[in-house]
């Protein structure tokens, strides 16, 4: 089992549809949300990241599954790991759950690819990023 970085965030207001339910939509920000607070956690906040190495990281696939529903103010449980690196992409992997249940409410994973800033052409990922993210990487 890879090591795993967790927020929680409670479902609002403007995260639920009209049925009372979470947008299917919306679980792109809570990834998002633990995904930028990871990279923060190892000491690689985005400015750093983008300043620092001169790179972006564009999203290339994003997949979700969804298993339950999950109604305003429940209080989740946000996972985040490393699926996967490649020569120029990784793979960060997520969970939520219901805080307090054993059951995931979804999961999913984005795919990001490193480019150049002025470029925007494919680059290596960054060594000493994948050194930091290494503890999340899954076994």
């Amino acid at each position: 089992m890879p090591k795993r970085f967790t927020i929680e965030e409670h479902v609002r207001w403007s995260d639920i549809d009209r049925a009372g339910i979470i947008y299917y939509g919306q679980f792109l920000r809570f990834f998002e949300i633990a995904e930028t607070e990871l990279f923060r956690s190892v000491g690689l906040p985005y400015s750093k990241v983008f300043d620092g190495f001169d790179i972006w990281l564009p999203r290339v696939q994003i997949h979700f599954d969804f298993h339950k529903p999950l109604v305003l103010d429940d209080l989740i449980e946000v996972s985040a790991y490393v699926g996967r690196f490649g020569n120029k992409s990784l793979t960060l992997r997520f969970e939520v759950s219901k805080k307090g249940e054993p059951d995931l409410v979804a999961d999913g994973h984005v795919v990001l690819a490193c480019v150049s800033r002025s470029t925007f052409e494919s680059v290596p990922i960054p060594a000493e990023m994948i050194d930091a993210l290494k503890p999340y990487l899954a076994g």
